[in-house]
């Protein structure tokens, strides 16, 4: 007798982090990489359309207000390594009109830039998506991207685990919190039903569903309104990267996806549970929050050839890969192991970051979607038109609203 169908509670959701040619910082100089068009409209459509043709949630984009660095906290002087990018917004805005059903989330570093300027940028991308964008928020402790605009100065950090770094990141991460507050409350601040639009009557809006969203905090005062009207989502989705306490309860507080970078299972766990800990102390209990396992992925047809890929990519680059994430290396089939069993930990997704883009997206998109499509663990066609319905997530009622 047959089995059940899966339930879509029990499907997986899947996410790619795009950044530059791959996550290998060797990754350009592989044959697929095409270094050649990184910075052309067309490569990052490309890729966007592959990921789309696999069926997966989203994508999100990386972004830093300065040029790479082998080192997280401070700039090299490498020169064998791609540096430069382009604008993560500005590239989920121009491949929007060229798919149709594809999540289209950039990060944005909330320390330097002002919330009122995001919110309008990220309901801008909603619209042009017609309902699939979000935004990864992220903070910065470097000096050299505060030396950019001027308003405070950071001291050098060699490690963020460190005690030093702990205390200097905590008032940032408190500080991204309510700048997601505003963007937020922005996004609220024009009622659905605000433009009328009436060329008869002369009526354009109906200046009573326009609020002051007045916001009062330690980081900013905001007085709003937006200039840009609600949202096709009414709230686009708010993502953020986690690996510790501090970050977690950033996730807890304000974010529809929080980003964790487990080892194994047993890591996986105690992390959910920290988080959804985290969640319940911020009073958020029982909404919900997705919680994506990060993993870096070499693919091919054999573990041997994912190795040997690899290596032949360090070799390169002078050292070993290392990332803050797992680096799995192998199948595709082997990875959709990986996945169902670190989704048995409470994991509801996974953001999968390619170490090659030009090679290692397609086998995601090609073999390990059809794998995972095989054992019913994920869609075999879109079932939503936005974002938030591709993720389960109801479009959110206005707060200011009568």
């Amino acid at each position: 007798m047959p089995s059940a169908p899966a339930s879509p509670a029990s499907r997986l959701h899947l996410a790619v982090a795009l950044d530059g040619t791959g996550w290998h910082p060797a990754s350009w100089r592989d044959p697929a990489a095409r270094p050649g068009e990184l910075f052309t409209a067309a490569y990052w459509a490309g890729q966007v359309a592959e990921a789309e043709a696999g069926l997966l949630d989203f994508v999100t984009f990386e972004d830093g207000l300065a040029p790479q660095s082998a080192h997280p906290l401070r700039p090299d002087d490498r020169t064998d390594q791609v540096r430069g990018r382009l604008d993560a917004v500005l590239i989920a805005a121009r491949v929007a009109p060229v798919t149709q059903h594809i999540g289209l989330v950039p990060t944005v570093v909330v320390t330097h830039t002002e919330p009122f300027h995001i919110s309008k940028a990220i309901a801008t991308l909603d619209y042009v998506s017609t309902g699939r964008a979000g935004v990864r928020v992220r903070i910065s402790a470097r000096p050299d991207e505060a030396a950019h605009f001027g308003r405070r100065v950071f001291d050098p950090l060699d490690a963020y685990d460190t005690p030093a770094a702990q205390k200097a990141v905590t008032p940032l991460f408190d500080e991204a919190a309510d700048y997601v507050e505003v963007i937020r409350r922005l996004w609220d601040s024009w009622e659905d039903d605000a433009e009328i639009r009436d060329a008869a009557t002369g009526r354009f809006i109906d200046r009573e569903k326009l609020h002051y969203i007045d916001f009062e905090g330690r980081h900013f005062d905001v007085k709003g309104p937006s200039i840009t009207p609600r949202p096709p989502q009414g709230q686009p989705l708010v993502t953020a990267l986690a690996h510790q306490t501090v970050p977690y309860r950033l996730v807890a507080r304000q974010a529809d996806i929080g980003y964790v970078t487990p080892y194994d299972a047993a890591d996986a766990r105690a992390i959910v549970g920290e988080v959804r800990a985290e969640q319940d102390a911020a009073g958020r209990a029982g909404q919900p929050l997705h919680v994506f396992g990060d993993l870096v992925v070499f693919l091919d047809d054999t573990a041997a050839e994912a190795r040997e890929r690899r290596g032949r990519l360090d070799e390169l680059a002078g050292e070993p890969y290392t990332s803050d994430a797992r680096v799995f290396t192998g199948t595709a089939a082997e990875l959709a192991d990986l996945l169902e069993e670190l989704a048995g930990s409470g994991l509801t997704g996974f953001r999968l970051r390619p170490a090659v883009t030009g090679h290692d997206l397609p086998r995601i998109s090609r073999d390990l979607v059809p794998e995972l499509q095989r054992r019913d663990r994920f869609r075999t066609a879109y079932e939503a038109r936005t974002l938030r319905g591709l993720l389960g997530l109801d479009r959110p009622a206005n707060r200011y609203a009568a």
